[in-house]
């Protein structure tokens, strides 16, 4: 039985899906058997993980080239720019391909036909602007092209433009100020109602863009992210005090003024009282954005964030997710969970039984043991769009490439 089957047979037995908190196991619980303790002097990764990886990427990058469309874009029914953008991110980071590739440049070429008048690189027809830009200009921030990076700051530009600020409206009407749970977020399009998912990927892209740290949209964006967290000290909105994790949720109201905070993985029960349940994807989200926003590994909201990470570790399924659930979403926390880690600089995370968790390693040997026999990747649970390989596939190479970064 190979490591990873072993790891998933025992962290399938009990604990976080069940909703149980893996620090109040007792000691003899088989969870102890999945993680491997590590000396500080071992190499950040090991060669056979090193090999799998690069083999891994090879094979998923070999896949994508072979589904581009004629267009230059990647995705079906037709190309769609979010998923054209991350393969030419997959493809500009195999320093086989690059800019000059003949692939990356009709990709690059179908990305910049989607340029809008506002700045924005999205196809109105799909909408998610916000989302489908901020993946643009990550990719754009790759190339040296003049025309890519003039459309990469003109879409920069956009995404800066559209965080709900004091002063703009909500679809019900309200005038936003700093106290409002909009303030400092990003929604799909405009004003409507913001979230984490939306506001994390605007961060990333900024940060690639090179924007300053000391940038006000950082600012505000900080507010946002204190109050996607469950954590009653630094959220002012009072549903933060009931669960009080210190995970993150997926926003922190609904569209409505009396609407409450939105998890995709539901509402927990703690003191008779209903609480949103912290949940792995949207908490690595959150902590990535912490650190790119400007807030201190020291600060005491990315603390109670890396606790919750070091608490909640897992890989065979998204943390904290009901069990009917916890697999969905799974890749998106794949890609999130490798790019958090590599930001955050430690090597290997200990859990809060002293095991210590090389998490390069343990990805690679997890998105290996799920690749398809043709070099890609799906996701049986259809959510998000994760049924979708090409979708699925440029998740799970990038997680890799950060891996090996």
């Amino acid at each position: 039985m190979n490591r990873w089957i072993l790891s998933l047979f025992l962290t399938c037995i009990g604990n976080v899906a069940s909703g149980q908190d893996p620090a109040s196991l007792p000691s003899t619980h088989p969870i102890v058997a999945s993680a491997t303790s590590q000396s500080a002097t071992q190499p950040v990764i090991s060669a056979a993980s090193l090999a799998t990886a690069r083999a891994d990427i090879d094979a998923g990058t070999a896949w994508l080239l072979k589904a581009q469309n004629a267009d230059g874009g990647w995705g079906k029914p037709k190309s769609h720019p979010a998923m054209t953008a991350m393969a030419v991110k997959v493809l500009m980071q195999q320093p086989e391909y690059g800019a000059k590739a003949d692939q990356v440049q009709r990709g690059y070429a179908f990305l910049m036909g989607c340029v809008q008048g506002d700045g924005g690189i999205y196809d109105p027809a799909f909408g998610a602007a916000n989302y489908t830009s901020s993946l643009a200009v990550m990719a754009l921030a790759l190339s040296d092209k003049p025309e890519h990076r003039a459309a990469m700051n003109k879409a920069v530009a956009y995404i800066k433009g559209i965080q709900i600020k004091a002063g703009d409206k909500t679809p019900a009407g309200e005038i936003i100020t700093p106290a409002h749970p909009f303030y400092g977020g990003s929604s799909y399009g405009d004003h409507g109602r913001p979230d984490l998912s939306n506001l994390s990927f605007s961060i990333e892209a900024l940060h690639a863009a090179g924007v300053s740290q000391t940038d006000p949209y950082f600012e505000r964006a900080a507010i946002f992210l204190s109050r996607t967290q469950n954590r009653s000290e630094s959220n002012d909105l009072a549903w933060a005090a009931i669960v009080n994790d210190g995970g993150f949720i997926y926003a922190p109201r609904g569209g409505k003024p009396d609407d409450g905070p939105e998890s995709k993985a539901g509402n927990v029960t703690v003191d008779d009282k209903q609480g949103p349940r912290s949940y792995g994807s949207m908490t690595y989200a959150g902590f990535l954005s912490m650190l790119y926003a400007n807030i201190s590994r020291d600060d005491p909201r990315a603390k109670a964030a890396f606790d919750w990470i070091r608490r909640y570790w897992r890989l065979d399924s998204n943390p904290n997710m009901p069990e009917a659930q916890s697999h969905e979403g799974l890749f998106y926390y794949y890609q999130v969970f490798a790019k958090a880690l590599r930001a955050y600089g430690r090597p290997r995370i200990v859990d809060p039984r002293g095991l210590a968790h090389n998490w390069r390693e343990e990805l690679i040997e997890i998105l290996h043991a799920q690749k398809r026999p043709d070099g890609s990747w799906v996701n049986e649970k259809d959510r998000w769009m994760e049924s979708m390989p090409e979708l699925v596939t440029c998740y799970a190479v990038l997680a890799l490439q950060e891996a090996t970064k």
